[in-house]
């Protein structure tokens, strides 16, 4: 097998490309993990998205790849592609430390979660472990363990979280594929932030072990550059595994499926706001005109307030009784060394009635109901992904503004995890200061592949453009 040739670059490259290449023997696995291994060693100082690094077995993973490559035989749909997994899904031979100092510094580890097996099993390239906040507990990305995470865009601003690191290593294409994990937002505010694409898919089609402390509101899927590769990686992630109890549609679609040449037909409720949002103008404008090309592409647009509260009551209740599950695990000790905010939310959960739990799961069934009905009418919603731009780095909310808690300036995101429809941010261009706007498009329950295949076809009509390089380092300041 041929490698390219030197003058070529990989920093682009897709994994759907990746593929073809090697189908071709244009390309060699080996080469393309050796260049990512290269690229994250000398970009990964200034943006700190990498928890480990795996440089000797992903190494192996390639060259045993480029054999099955050379002798026509790969074992499966991913092989020789390079990925990363969050630093909260565990992982054979890979430290699985959740950004927190409580946990173990030393293995064996010995576990591999339903997507690593899975990963595994397709021939992916495990590159390494991405940064996370303590137990993905809040909507950027520092933690005790790692510190701070920061945007390839402008290094003193957060990408976000808290799939951070995930977001952050796609935007430079340090890995072609990334898994994140989505519980109030967690994979689509980083990716709005970094001008990457991120799916959340309906509750069940990805399994999770161990099971999330918060419970059904989290969801685990994929991060890339492009729609077709997230749809490439969900392919192999939503498969069944037997540890999850939760079983999701069994009759499981070809997510690479194409889309029909246009949407003529399809009914989009345009919200820039939710009728309860303060949203950036800047911000708003652009999505508005991305909702245009919706337009050009068929789609009968209306501009519409989908009629619900704002349900950050619900959520909080929910959100900080799941984070109370942690405390019967942390000794005095490590209690010490916590992330403050998370032990301060664990110990507000510890506080709520059985009572209050309730009243929160009926306004979560409230919700679920007033939506289904909503996605009668319509086939997807479009809003902003976040009301906001990416601000400074190391803050949990934009300083000097009203926000007081991380829920408070993603309204966007978390009322879909309590509904647990799918939705999948975009970029579409960039904001007044020249940093990534996103958009997000929201599917009627298990309705995700008419949903992927609306973003592929948004997509083409949408300006796309990546940092080559982090941007600016913190020492500047």
């Amino acid at each position: 097998m041929s490698s390219l040739r030197p003058a070529e670059d990989l920093a682009s490259l897709t994994a759907a490309e990746a593929l073809f290449r090697f189908r071709r023997g244009a390309l060699s696995p080996l080469t393309l993990v050796e260049d990512c291994l290269a690229r994250i060693e000398r970009e990964n100082p200034a943006i700190n998205a990498f928890a480990h690094v795996a440089a000797a077995s992903a190494r192996a993973a390639a060259r045993a790849s480029e054999a099955r490559w050379r002798a026509g035989t790969p074992c499966g749909p991913l092989d020789g592609i390079p990925v990363t997994l969050k630093d909260m899904t565990r992982t054979a031979g890979m430290p699985t430390r959740l950004g927190s100092l409580t946990t173990p510094e030393e293995g064996p580890w010995r576990d591999d979660a339903p997507i690593a097996v899975q990963l595994h099993e397709a021939g992916a390239v495990i590159l390494g472990k991405t940064t996370t906040p303590e137990y993905g507990w809040k909507a950027v990305t520092d933690s005790p363990l790692t510190g701070v995470t920061r945007n390839p865009w402008d290094t003193r601003l957060t990408p976000g979280g808290s799939s951070g690191g995930a977001a952050a290593a796609a935007a430079l294409n340090l890995g072609l594929l990334h898994q994140g994990s989505d519980a109030g937002g967690s994979i689509r505010i980083p990716c709005a932030f970094t001008g990457t694409v991120g799916l959340k898919p309906t509750f069940g089609w990805v399994p999770q072990w161990p099971a999330s402390p918060m419970g059904t509101l989290s969801h685990l899927g994929p991060i890339a550059r492009r729609v077709e590769d997230v749809a490439l990686m969900l392919e192999t992630l939503a498969r069944p595994d037997p540890r999850d109890g939760y079983l999701g549609n069994p009759r499981r679609p070809d997510w690479l499926t194409p889309p029909p040449p246009d949407l003529r037909g399809w009914r989009v409720a345009l919200s820039l706001d939710l009728g309860y949002v303060e949203v950036a103008p800047d911000i708003a404008s652009r999505v508005r005109e991305a909702a245009e090309r919706l337009r050009e592409l068929g789609a009968r647009v209306e501009e519409v307030t989908p009629g619900f509260a704002c349900p950050l009551e619900p959520f909080n209740t929910l959100w900080f009784a799941g984070a109370s599950q942690l405390l019967a695990s942390w000794s005095a000790a490590q209690r010490r060394l916590l992330d403050p905010g998370l032990l301060d939310i664990a110990l507000r959960g510890a506080a709520l009635t059985l009572a209050d739990y309730l009243a929160a799961c009926r306004a979560r069934e409230r919700l679920t109901a007033q939506l289904a009905d909503f996605h009668r009418r319509f086939d997807l919603l479009v809003t902003p992904s976040l009301p906001l731009s990416p601000f400074t780095a190391g803050h949990d909310v934009p300083p000097g503004g009203p926000y007081r808690e991380w829920m408070e300036w993603t309204p966007f995101s978390y009322p879909f995890n309590l509904t647990q429809q799918p939705a999948i941010s975009l970029p579409c261009g960039l904001d007044d200061h020249g940093l990534p706007v996103g958009l997000q498009l929201v599917g009627a329950r298990f309705d995700d592949l008419r949903l992927i295949q609306a973003a592929r076809l948004l997509e083409a009509r949408l300006p796309r453009q990546f940092p080559e390089t982090a941007r600016r380092t913190a020492e500047d300041d």
